[in-house]
């Protein structure tokens, strides 16, 4: 019987890559294989925005969210919104005016290469820590399928077949292709959600939804008085939530490569606008499976369901107790999840290497035709780094939180920095290159020394500073580092109006 579902994946599969070729056409220069020649409907867009985004560990692991305690996660989509409204009438603005194509090409503009260089290595090791983790999160319920079936296949293996896959329809079609497929993707992960919610529906004893509300699995809003330490307070959700969103997706060039590949400013500010909202909605149904399938086993813990961790609790549902066909459908709407990050991830780091780091350490300005080249050889090489990545977690990942928190807590490790480096160039006019490096250095040792030396006690144990307070910390101490330094400046000279010439007065 398991053999069909592994017939609807092969599928899947093979599909994708072709599709993603066929619906992205020629690209025929090197604008066209970053941005899509700025020409894609901002509703693409959005789908793009949410499918890369939310990846698969929305998927396995946000339903792990509410099955281990309750939906107060949804706290953090409401301050996503927040901040992704800021992006649109601060942030963005300031790319289309520059005509740029990387989010750290504003950096360079303001301050100089250095700084531009320093946030694009910043992004690639946070993007090949925090893909790389979902890379390997993706191989988790593949595994559990191909060992229900008798197959017994290492991580690697199944990291590597994904990421080849993803690498074809990426490396020949570009941001074109990527959204594309993003969008297709989207669908189908999302319908093989709502499938998931209707098989539960009917497999669960009547008064199941009562007894979650009793158990507190659908409550909301957390009004905690731990502001420091627990991440579903709601003001640590909604406040770090506002930042973390201005810095995924006003300063990371994941997200901000596909908001400038919108037609213009507003159709950009409407699709992350859109997307927020879309976050929200698809947060909610993957808690409510994660509410449901609490009642399905009972409450019980994933050792008590012979399971490794948490996150294989969806994984193991879909693989052992929905019908045949199903089961390959929600599969493959994981790895549809997945594929659109790594798509997304591969692309973003292709046009930050060679337009942030490339040009600047060569010196020169290059023909067009030479960077299109190297952002397709820059793809292969990254697809390559990260599926080293994800084998190495596969083999040194051992948690008990949902690996969604992991990811976004190593994501938190460097969007400070990020976000303040841009809010110095907005905000304090008189600071320059020096003091922004110094500034963002200083503020990753800040964050470095949170993550790994500063600890509270809560109920007699030890329990670390909640991950959505490190992007908010970074961002004041880099506006103060920076605006310290910038006081050794005289004020910038103000520009002279421009001359009138008295026969056009006259």
């Amino acid at each position: 019987m398991r053999t069909l579902d592994i017939v609807i994946i092969v599928i899947y599969l093979l599909a994708m890559p072709a599709i993603g070729v066929w619906l992205s056409g020629r690209q025929r220069s090197s604008t066209d294989y970053f941005v899509g020649n700025r020409q894609m409907s901002w509703w693409l867009v959005t789908l793009s925005v949410v499918a890369t985004e939310t990846s698969m560990l929305t998927v396995i692991s946000v339903p792990t969210v509410a099955y281990l305690g309750n939906i107060t996660y949804l706290q953090l989509a409401i301050g996503y919104l927040i901040g992704r409204v800021l992006v649109a009438f601060v942030l963005l603005p300031k790319y289309y005016a520059g005509e740029l194509v990387s989010a750290y090409g504003f950096l360079g503009k303001r301050f100089g290469g250095g700084l531009q260089g320093t946030a694009s290595v910043t992004f690639l090791v946070t993007r090949l820590l925090a893909d790389g983790l979902r890379l390997f999160a993706t191989a988790i319920p593949v595994k559990v399928l191909l060992d229900a079936i008798g197959l017994d296949a290492d991580y690697w293996v199944i990291v590597l077949c994904i990421a080849a896959f993803a690498v074809i329809y990426t490396y020949i079609g570009g941001i074109r292709a990527v959204i594309w497929v993003d969008a297709i993707q989207l669908g189908i992960y999302i319908v093989g959600a709502i499938v998931a919610v209707i098989v539960l529906s009917g497999q669960l004893r009547d008064g199941w939804l009562g007894a979650a509300f009793d158990a507190g699995k659908f409550q909301l809003l957390e009004f905690s008085g731990d502001l420091l330490t627990d991440q579903y307070a709601f003001i640590t959700a909604v406040f770090g939530g506002a930042l973390f969103a201005m810095a995924s997706h006003g300063a990371d060039q994941l997200m901000v490569q596909r908001l400038l590949a919108c037609r213009n400013v507003r159709d950009s500010q409407k699709a992350v606008i859109a997307s927020g909202v879309v976050v929200f909605f698809q947060f909610a149904l993957f808690l409510v499976i994660g509410a449901m399938l609490w009642s399905f086993y009972g409450g019980r813990d994933p050792e008590q369901l012979n399971l490794g961790q948490g996150d294989e609790i969806f994984s193991n549902y879909v693989v052992n107790e929905l019908p045949a066909g199903l089961s390959g459908l929600l599969i493959a709407g994981i790895l549809a999840a997945a594929m659109s990050t790594l798509s997304s991830s591969l692309n973003s780091l292709s046009t930050s290497t060679v337009s942030d780091l490339y040009q600047r350490f060569t010196k020169r300005t290059l023909p067009d035709a030479t960077v299109l080249k190297q952002a397709k050889v820059w793809t292969l090489i990254w697809a390559g780094v990260f599926v080293v990545f994800a084998s190495v977690f596969a083999q040194t990942t051992g948690t008990d939180d949902p690996v969604v928190e992991v990811a976004l807590s190593i994501a938190s490790y460097t969007y400070g920095a990020l976000l303040g480096a841009f809010f110095l160039g907005l905000l304090v006019r008189r600071a320059n290159q020096t003091d922004a490096i110094v500034a963002f250095v200083a503020t990753l040792a800040v964050i470095a020394y949170f993550v790994f030396g500063v600890s509270f006690t809560v109920d007699g144990e030890d329990t670390p500073l909640a991950f959505p307070w490190y992007t908010p910390i970074g961002v004041v101490v880099t506006l103060v580092v920076g605006g310290l330094l910038s006081l050794r400046h005289g004020r910038p000279a103000e520009p002279e109006p421009a001359a009138v010439d008295d026969r056009q007065a006259s």
